[in-house]
């Protein structure tokens, strides 16, 4: 999400000795940090509302089913990790009153025993005691193949895992597996005594008013328009210090920006505000607006379960017709950096050696001329009675997006292939259209790591095809038995130099395979209102909602 060097501490760390003599306390992007004699605090009691603008619609309320990125501004703020990860990829207990390490004795010295300590001081939304056995049930039914799990690697290890009290469990893995205490952070714990009761947990009633142990709890869903959420008087970490949170649906990004600067709304997250309103969201008074990296990579993902996919010759082709350059200059008014990786510049794991993407339309159609893909009579080429003609598809009322696929339209006949586009609501198209690959190609951008990990094992492992019954989100259908194999090396060491060996290995694959054209590394330009305090960007999640717990407004 934003570069390491935007992310501060957490406030909540400072809060203890807030009003202490010299204590310096986060007061959000604009007054950064202040002597805590010119910082009012939090309220004694949860009080006023924030107003979170997105872009795409949140509807997915299961939070261990597939789902995109925008789902999980609502996980953070109704449900719970065992440990949750900090701008500066640190991990904080929460349900978990320790994050087991080797020097705790948590996990033995082989990666493979771990002993997890809980809280005994939680509980569910609806009164119930948090316990040992709702862990053990979520990653039982992580593991059910009969349920339709976002992910299942790390999990799939998980042996002998036995509830030694209510708080306290065990398990062994199979194998080490280095990328699995980031995916616990991302792994939020459901209630047992209410899921096991659904005779199909992936169509539960649960999901129609999910329950958790989070900061607030759910009140109503407004289908296209907004969820609210109000304050959970129980929960177990600092605050909740705002009384409600109004996640508000906007898919026309100019009308978000509009209700910004009116003041309906008080963060812009996910997308973000749109480059061509950066100049004149920066005059805003009483806004604070700035631009930062994120993790996400904006790509065209092509589907190789089209037979013209599957042939290398038109997927390098287009991507060397793509004008990248053009399309982050104009479009996106330099704000972004091309990419080549599916990882930001910022991992440890980044391969900076990849070959650079140059626009070069007539190598392109040397290309295509060399694998056998003629001109037909209107232009398109074909091959063995096949047109190189396909749909584009994204969030429809992405204004942004749209330029760029207009761009790529013109770049791609330019050489001879037909794209056409069909953008659909974000319901529509990050549903099972995207998710069990029903796509033909989409422009789309994606948090490939799991928190600070490199590890990509649900995108581009053969194991994660969400059509072909896979617990994942490879949904291009990728299958390589050399990305396999180094997604399972760089798993299973918890040697970083081994890691990243692996890791840069497996970006020259996906370099030279491209299921993925990367287009840039986002430039996310952020919005919140002044006086917002507590609101702390951080690289290592999906959505800046994720401690909206300790927001409150400065007097």
């Amino acid at each position: 999400m934003t570069d390491r060097s935007f992310a501060q501490p957490t406030r909540r760390r400072f809060l203890a000795a807030g009003l202490a003599a010299g204590t310096a306390v986060w007061l959000g992007p604009g007054q950064g940090w202040v002597k805590a004699a010119r910082a009012a605090g939090p309220p004694a009691k949860a009080t006023g509302q924030a107003v979170i603008g997105l872009s795409q619609e949140p509807t997915v309320f299961n939070p261990l089913m597939l789902h995109i990125e925008v789902d999980e501004g609502v996980y953070f703020n109704l449900f719970s990790p065992l440990w949750q990860v900090d701008p500066e990829g640190k991990f904080i207990p929460d349900l978990a009153a320790e994050v087991p390490t080797l020097e705790n004795g948590g996990i033995s010295a082989d990666g493979l025993t771990w002993r997890v300590k809980l809280r005994d001081n939680v509980k569910w939304h609806d009164g119930t005691p948090f316990t040992a056995d709702d862990v053990k049930y979520t990653i039982d039914l992580i593991n059910n193949p009969k349920f339709r799990a976002a992910r299942r690697a790390g999990h799939e290890l998980v042996r002998d895992l036995k509830v030694v009290s209510p708080t306290e469990l065990t398990w062994t893995l199979e194998k080490p597996y280095a990328p699995y205490p980031s995916i616990l952070s991302w792994t939020f714990i459901v209630p047992k005594h209410l899921m096991e009761k659904e005779a199909d947990p992936n169509a539960s009633t649960f999901a129609t008013k999910p329950v958790g142990t989070g900061p607030f709890k759910w009140v109503e869903r407004v289908p296209g328009d907004h969820i609210t959420l109000a304050a959970h008087d129980g929960y177990h970490l600092d605050g909740p210090y705002l009384e409600r949170l109004v996640i508000k649906y906007i898919p026309d990004l100019t009308v978000l920006f509009t209700q910004f600067t009116t003041g309906d709304i008080d963060y812009i997250g996910l997308q973000g505000i749109t480059a061509d309103h950066y100049e004149e969201a920066k005059g805003l008074a009483d806004r604070e607006v700035s631009p930062v990296p994120q993790a996400f990579i904006e790509n065209i993902a092509l589907n190789r379960g089209l037979p013209i996919f599957q042939d290398p010759a038109v997927r390098e082709a287009l991507y060397t017709a793509m004008d990248k350059q053009s399309i982050i200059d104009s479009i996106y008014y330099g704000l972004p950096t091309p990419s080549e990786s599916f990882l930001p510049k910022q991992s440890w794991a980044f391969n900076p050696d990849l070959p650079k993407q140059a626009y070069d339309p007539d190598k392109a159609k040397q290309i295509l001329d060399d694998a056998g893909w003629k001109p037909g009579g209107d232009g398109i080429r074909e091959k063995n009675g096949v047109r190189l003609e396909f749909v584009n598809s994204t969030t429809a009322g992405n204004h942004v997006r749209e330029q760029a696929q207009q761009l790529l339209q013109q770049n791609w006949l330019d050489i001879g292939v037909k794209m056409n586009i069909n953008n659909l609501p974000p319901a529509v198209m990050w549903g099972d259209y995207w998710m069990q690959s029903k796509f033909e190609t989409a422009m789309v951008g994606i948090y490939f790591m799991v928190g600070p990990d490199p590890d990509a094992t649900d995108y581009f492992s053969s194991r994660s095809i969400g059509a072909k019954g896979g617990g994942g989100q490879n949904t291009t259908q990728y299958e390589s038995a050399d990305v396999d194999k180094l997604l399972a090396e760089g798993a299973s060491t918890v040697d970083p130099a081994k890691r990243k060996a692996a890791y840069f290995k497996m970006q020259e694959f996906t370099r030279k395979d491209l299921p993925y054209l990367p287009i840039f590394q986002y430039a996310m330009v952020q919005g919140v209102k002044k006086g917002l305090t507590g609101f702390t960007p951080n690289v290592n999640v999906q959505e800046n909602c994720w401690n909206a717990h300790t927001w409150y407004w400065a007097a």
